[in-house]
């Protein structure tokens, strides 16, 4: 179904100009950044131009092509709760009852609402591990990680990104629909969006699909990655589209489309105040992460599956669109660079991440942070390293040094090449002043020992 741009430009470029030079700048940034294919849509306010380039499969050499639909992981998350709410808006639910008022699986955590879910507020865990997915049911699984000593905050307090949380909400539009989730999203939102539904998993998908793709950072030789979502997770990452496919979704994000109600959309964008989620992004609402620019709030979301990396970002008050999808774990990289190219070609800036802010020089680690802190079955481990500062280990991995502010904030260092990424901060319990809790890329981990 095609849909209307409305006449408020807000880039003057010539259109014409403008897609020569976006193809020439995601030509050179895929060979660059080693990515085999891409795609970027830009919705101007006026005109919707797309870009393309490479190959979708280099197994198979087939082109990447406009309609090529991508693993885009996480970015099916807002579908998901779009979902979820246009079930609200028809009255099916209310966002702020307790989930387990509609999915039994969820009754060990009464306080746990729709919206909880949906924010990444119910202190759920991140989510279950592939080959544990594989081999349960999304109630059994709910049932057993759902439970009052498996929160890691009480609901409503704090933010903590969660596959759980969209397990769940999958599972509430099953209840709800009596449908599969699958089903439900095609009949319900893809379809009236234009989109031919396609999903991670399906024996034989209604369009050209994508392979993620792992590159050999020797030899720059990309092999295709196995997509190995199992069934239960699809409504946290199983969904296939297009940067176009996303372009028109963006667009009944910005309230100018009758495809999404305006309930709908002025919920989605409602930040949550609980919702702290460090350096995911600036704030977050029910399905939509936000994030400020020059004095604007975007939303959006990013989702990575095997060998993918996918972005959505809609500026609500221009109308402006931009959305990319890459085939291999470089193209996180290309798309940072692309929003750069973006600015200096529109004059449009696309954040692309939160921006850094002036946090001070870096401080000695606080006082008893060292210790083991949890999130469903993933153990984080603070000790000190060999030359004294803490360094933080994930399930045993390489453990990374730990940069520390007076904030209580914290970056990573990458011993290869000493450049900081952000981390995340630390949380002090406010009747004790005790650290019990370190939010580390915007998933929580709460403190299991004493140090």
């Amino acid at each position: 179904m095609p849909y209307t741009i409305p006449a408020a430009p807000a880039v003057s470029r010539p259109p014409s100009l403008l897609h020569r030079d976006l193809q020439d700048r995601l030509d050179a940034l895929a060979r660059t950044h080693r990515v085999p294919g891409a795609q970027l849509a830009l919705a101007t306010g006026t005109d919707v131009i797309a870009v393309h380039t490479g190959t979708a499969d280099v197994t198979t050499g087939a082109p990447c092509a406009a309609g090529t639909a991508v693993p885009l992981g996480s970015l099916t998350k807002p579908f998901t709760a779009a979902l979820v709410l246009l079930l609200a808006d028809d009255g099916d639910l209310d966002l702020d009852e307790p989930a387990a008022d509609h999915l039994p699986e969820l009754s060990g955590i009464p306080e746990v609402t729709i919206r909880h879910l949906l924010t990444h507020t119910g202190g759920l865990p991140t989510g279950p591990d592939s080959d544990t997915a594989a081999t349960t049911t999304a109630a059994r699984y709910l049932a057993a990680v759902c439970t009052e000593r498996d929160l890691l905050f009480a609901p409503g307090t704090d933010f903590s990104y969660s596959n759980a949380g969209y397990v769940a909400a999958g599972r509430l539009v099953e209840t709800v629909t009596g449908m599969p989730w699958p089903e439900a999203a095609g009949a319900l939102l893809l379809e009236p969006l234009g989109i031919r539904p396609a999903f991670v998993g399906e024996p034989s998908p209604a369009r050209p699909v994508a392979a993620g793709h792992a590159v050999n950072t020797a030899t720059g030789q990309a092999r295709p990655a196995r997509q190995n979502l199992a069934p239960l997770e699809a409504p946290a990452g199983a969904l296939l589209a297009s940067a176009l496919d996303l372009t028109a979704f963006g667009h009944a994000l910005t309230g100018r489309s009758d495809l999404l109600p305006p309930a709908v959309v002025k919920e989605m964008r409602r930040p949550d105040p609980a919702a702290r989620p460090g350096t995911l992004a600036d704030g977050w609402g029910p399905g939509l992460a936000l994030y400020q620019r020059d004095g604007r709030v975007w939303c959006g979301h990013d989702g990575n599956a095997q060998g993918t990396s996918c972005h959505l970002r809609v500026d609500p008050e221009s109308g402006v669109v931009v959305a990319f999808t890459g085939n291999a774990g470089g193209a996180t990289a290309l798309w940072r660079d692309l929003t750069e190219e973006l600015a200096g070609l529109t004059g449009v800036r696309v954040p692309a991440a939160v921006e850094s802010a002036d946090r001070g020089r870096p401080v000695a680690a606080p006082a008893g942070c060292a210790g083991t802190y949890r999130n469903g079955t993933t153990a984080y481990r603070i000790a000190p390293g060999p030359d004294g500062t803490p360094a933080l280990s994930v399930d045993g991995d390489l453990p990374l040094p730990l940069v520390c502010y007076a904030d209580l904030s914290c970056d990573l260092r990458d011993p290869a090449t000493g450049y900081l990424e952000p981390g995340g901060r630390f949380h002090r319990d406010p009747a004790t002043g005790r650290i019990d809790r370190v939010q580390i890329s915007g998933r929580t981990a709460r403190r299991t020992d004493d140090g």
